[in-house]
């Protein structure tokens, strides 16, 4: 089909150029890229700098409109385990901002969401399947998560086909908040169970949050590079990039130049497929 996407991706629609300058929405409607006027907030000088406080870590590997989801589905799915298990629940809606309901939920219409047979990019964002897989497991990996085996679980499917999304407006003004103690990406969630009665939570801030339950330290990042590397890296090769990366602030220009870890000779094979070019 050839290429259908921006290439670089950041010239594209939602790339950092078109929404510093409102390049091309803007010129779709007749008017100059460069009428919109936009406050960027420095630190003052001397102030500590302390915007990454404001990042967003990613503990599961999902669009990062799942994560509080994640692990609200590792709360919720001890509670169903109570009361008779997946198979009990007649249906699961989740009450969440504009973009995730139109996005990655029911809202986008897209069926592949609905998809056993979908790609991992699909699988990825379909909160639908992530929710359903997180509530049964009570656990997120990787890569065994998004196996084409575990998507196609019957059980797992039953229960998918059961998870829908609908906007709820304060869960956008939250999405869109630019105060980082209110802005979130989360839901909430009501289960109806076949019995009629249900199981009502909800969750704003993933747990790996700054501001969240469990906020990531120097350990959880560790954890989660080791998890990420083990299959790929040489044990002595994964310490030694962790052992140096711990010494950044004293690092000499040739120390950072050794940051990138080093994959095993082998590991990565030159594909020599050609495309249409």
């Amino acid at each position: 089909r050839g290429e259908g996407a921006p290439s670089p991706a950041y010239e594209g629609e939602d790339g950092p150029i078109s929404f510093i300058l409102n390049g091309r929405t803007w010129r779709d409607q007749g008017k100059s890229p460069y009428e919109p006027v936009y406050h960027v907030p420095l630190p003052a000088k001397g102030e500590a700098k302390r915007a990454i406080l404001e990042t967003y870590t990613k503990e599961h590997s999902a669009e990062y409109q799942s994560q509080a989801l994640i692990d609200l589905a590792f709360r919720m799915g001890k509670e169903i385990e109570k009361r008779g298990g997946c198979d009990k629940v007649k249906s699961i809606v989740l009450h969440t901002s504009h973009h995730t309901h139109y996005v990655i939920g029911t809202g986008s219409g897209d069926p592949q969401k609905m998809d056993p047979n979908a790609s991992r990019e699909t699988l990825d964002h379909s909160i639908m399947y992530i929710f359903a897989v997180a509530l049964q497991d009570g656990e997120w990996h990787h890569v065994k998560s998004y196996a084409p085996e575990r998507a196609k679980r019957a059980d797992t499917v039953r229960l998918w086909h059961k998870i829908s999304t609908v906007e709820d407006p304060e869960w956008t003004r939250r999405y869109h908040s630019h105060d980082p103690k209110e802005k979130a990406f989360g839901a909430r969630v009501v289960v109806t169970f076949e019995d009629g009665s249900e199981l009502i939570d909800e969750l704003g801030i993933a747990n790996a949050h700054p501001l969240g339950a469990r906020p990531f330290g120097r350990a959880e990042y560790i954890r989660k590079f080791r998890t990420l590397t083990d299959d790929i890296l040489d044990k002595a090769e994964s310490e030694r990039f962790l052992d140096l990366v711990q010494q950044l602030p004293n690092l000499s220009a040739d120390q950072v130049k050794l940051l990138n870890p080093v994959a095993p000779k082998g590991y990565l094979v030159e594909n020599p497929a050609k495309g249409i070019f």
